[in-house]
């Protein structure tokens, strides 16, 4: 038997493919990666760094909270970018929605991510004990 849920939120935008958006393993979930999309439209965020930036987070968040957690939660976090100048930016906003002690990371620069975004966030969380 195994002790596997699929975590799933209209707050966040649904798959764009043959995957979950999280999935719940005991006490670790394990977050798909998130592009820029609002959850009511599915279109992307407008093409401004920040706006992208900030809607990926908040998708984050919506799907940590649908598993039991929030963002604080996050052990891991890696990050892609198409253009690594924006790493400064990443950052700022990211501390707007984090805070310490903040999750190990990567980031990593990217040739291109799905839907021409500029910007993609995927996570490790852990809640409880």
């Amino acid at each position: 038997m195994s002790n596997k849920a699929v975590i799933q939120t209209d707050k966040a935008p649904a798959a764009i493919g043959p995957y979950s958006q999280a999935i719940k393993s005991g006490n670790t979930v394990y977050l798909s990666g998130q592009i820029p999309l609002d959850p009511q439209t599915m279109e992307l965020a407008s093409g401004d760094i920040e706006a992208q930036v900030r809607q990926v987070f908040a998708n984050l968040s919506a799907v940590c909270e649908e598993a039991g957690g929030s963002l604080e939660d996050i052990v891991k976090l890696n990050l892609y970018l198409i253009d690594l100048d924006n790493f400064a930016v990443v950052n700022q906003i990211m501390e707007e929605f984090f805070v310490a002690p903040y999750p190990a990371r990567a980031a990593v620069g990217v040739k291109a991510l799905p839907k021409k975004s500029q910007f993609e966030a995927e996570a490790i969380m852990v809640i409880g004990d």
